[in-house]
């Protein structure tokens, strides 16, 4: 699991034949927080088969703000540059793995 940085890379980020699972969160929004060991769960669930990508809105604003994430959590699967799927809120690790397996 991989802390993104910088907006530049994006699309080099999301165009890869792998699913790409974004979580948009915040260090000080407890629900995002509470995802921290779930996405650790998904990400080793998944292996190699995909990549799970936490993105700080706070740290990234452009990118945020230009894919309209206004709740917290937010999640985005990407596949070969395209979003596949977006939703907002909490979720069980198992429930994420079975969305990001219909992309694999």
């Amino acid at each position: 699991m991989k802390l993104f940085d910088e907006m530049s890379k994006f699309g080099e980020l999301i165009d890869v034949d792998v699913p790409v699972l974004l979580d948009f969160f915040t260090e000080w929004n407890e629900t995002s927080k509470s995802m921290h060991p779930v996405l650790r769960d998904v990400a080793a669930a998944l292996g190699n088969k995909a990549k799970v990508i936490k993105i700080d809105v706070d740290k990234n604003k452009a990118l945020s703000e230009a894919l309209r994430v206004k709740t917290l959590p937010t999640f985005i699967i990407y596949k070969n540059g395209e979003m596949k799927w977006r939703q907002t809120g909490q979720h069980d690790a198992n429930a994420l793995i079975n969305i990001v397996q219909q992309y694999i």
